[in-house]
């Protein structure tokens, strides 16, 4: 009989989180050198090298790949030969390790769970508790898998209940386009199918815990129903043009991966989730002689690539823009932004429309006249640092807070990731105002470009409060235009009709 101590459990968790906080899995740094290789859309490629060379400042600095340090889900697979010693309960071993690695001194992780999300939805403050799963299996160890999920990728989760007769690829292939690149492409496809609605779920997050191996399974032929399915999508998805961060490219994903369960003759339920550009997983095991030693990758893993892109970048000064100087901005186009910018998320423009509604006075200090707000919940500093790990959110998410910030605070544009809805384009468009785009998963090394930081409003919200940022040469890029101009509609559809004229080979 194997006996696990409970401090070495909760040890090992908190490690774990801290390790994949930091640390990209090396299949995914190589599948994500491979996209850089290849890839033709020079807006994708920098943005793709961003990503990289984030991962690596992460690898050695131990900051956190993206500002949002995710949803904790954890696996734990328990031999029938082992017991634990100690009184806590398997879960609630979990969510201590989990506390203490987002409670960290030295590396303090973004808290992003609320209690009561269906009232008041309070940030618990140690980003628990950890979703868990508990298996029994054969054998005298504990095997554990864990992930720190981001909300953007995790937001675009899709499930059905398809008829039998139903093609699942067909049904992957309609859903695709509508997700947007709020998860942060190029990444992964977990797909579940079977079982009832839950199990088909919870394969498909099972799923994304498996290393990227298409290139294998590509260079051994399929053998089975799962197999061929992985194939034909990862080739018809990339056709899509849909490319890194949405902008259209040669690469939206890097593996797919199929699990399935037996189902009801009736049903066949499927699940798609993906995973972003800040990856993060690992997979141990533990067998009683201590708490689980994480072995680093070698810093050699990571490409020697550079950045780029900002040789014809225009600068530009946030704190005397005009409207006008706006206008002469192009979709595409690269921005230095230097200057005072106020950021804001979910909570916050909640809190900032409801107020504009009753015809109440905004918080002192808070004046968006002429200024760009910046979606984004940082990481807390440490050492030095004037801010976290600050890369954007989805911005899909404030769309319907974009009109009134738009027409009631003198707000000229705001600065996110991903596309935007029809509603707030046309919004955007009859303001003459712009939406600018900052690379998902490159948290770290956007941050570099934010040289002071403090809270200006609503301190209750944590990271979601609102900070006024002092920047220098950060990089973004014009996503939507005075003139309603859209790269996230524009790029797809344009690399979608090159795709089809180079013969790009994604199976060879």
């Amino acid at each position: 009989m194997t006996v696990i101590k409970q401090q070495d459990f909760i040890d090992s968790i908190y490690e774990a989180l801290q390790y994949i906080s930091y640390y990209h899995p090396v299949d995914f740094v190589r599948g994500l050198k491979k996209a850089y290789d290849r890839e033709q859309n020079p807006a994708a490629k920098s943005a793709i090298a961003q990503i990289l060379v984030n991962s690596k400042m992460c690898a050695i600095g131990h900051r956190p790949l993206c500002q949002d340090t995710g949803i904790v889900t954890c696996f734990v697979k328990i031999g029938r030969n082992v017991t634990f010693e100690g009184d806590m309960l398997v879960q609630d071993m979990v969510n201590e390790g989990c506390r203490r690695a987002y409670c960290s001194s030295e590396n303090p992780l973004r808290k992003s769970v609320l209690k009561d999300p269906a009232g008041n939805r309070v940030n618990t403050r140690d980003n628990t508790p950890a979703v868990t799963h508990i298996e029994f299996i054969e054998g005298d160890k504990v095997v554990v898998e864990i992930a720190a999920k981001g909300g953007g990728s995790e937001n675009k989760t899709k499930m059905a209940m398809l008829n039998p007769s139903d093609s699942i690829e067909d049904w992957v292939l309609d859903q695709l386009p509508h997700m947007g690149a709020g998860w942060c492409p190029p990444g992964m496809l977990g797909i579940g199918i079977g079982g009832t609605a839950e199990k088909a779920a919870l394969m498909a997050k099972e799923a994304l815990m498996e290393p990227i191996d298409i290139d294998d399974l590509i260079r051994k032929g399929a053998e089975t129903a799962e197999e061929k399915l992985r194939l034909s999508l990862y080739d018809k998805v990339n056709r899509l043009g849909i490319g890194a961060q949405g902008l259209g490219g040669l690469t939206t994903v890097m593996d797919v991966k199929v699990k399935s369960f037996p189902t009801h003759a009736a049903s066949k339920p499927v699940c798609m989730i993906p995973n972003c550009a800040a990856t993060r997983h690992v997979s141990f095991e533990l067998d009683g002689t201590g708490p689980v030693d994480l072995v680093p990758p070698s810093l050699d893993e990571w490409p020697d690539i550079e950045v780029g892109g900002s040789d014809n970048a225009r600068r530009v000064n946030l704190d005397t823009v005009t409207k006008e100087e706006m206008a002469t901005w192009k979709s595409g186009e690269t921005l230095l932004l230097n200057g005072t910018i106020l950021t804001g998320r979910d909570a916050a423009h909640k809190k900032i429309c409801d107020l504009i509604a009753e015809g109440k006075p905004l918080p002192d200090g808070v004046d968006f006249h002429g200024k760009f707000i910046y979606y984004v919940g940082p990481v807390d500093p440490v050492g030095d640092e004037v801010v976290g790990p600050a890369g954007p959110t989805t911005s899909t998410r404030m769309d319907k807070f974009v009109e009134t910030m738009l027409s009631k605070t003198g707000l000229y544009g705001m600065i996110g990731k991903a596309d935007r809805g029809p509603a707030a384009v046309a919004s955007i468009k009859n303001h003459k105002a712009v939406y600018l785009m900052a690379v998902g998963g490159a948290a770290y090394l956007v941050s570099k470009a934010i040289k002071k930081a403090r809270v200006l409003a609503f301190p209750e919200l944590g990271m979601e409060a609102v900070y006024e940022f002092e920047v220098q040469d950060m990089p973004v890029m014009v996503a939507v235009d005075s003139e309603g101009s859209n790269v996230h509609v524009n790029g797809p559809a344009e690399w979608r009709e090159k795709i089809l004229a180079i013969d790009f080979k994604y199976l060879e």
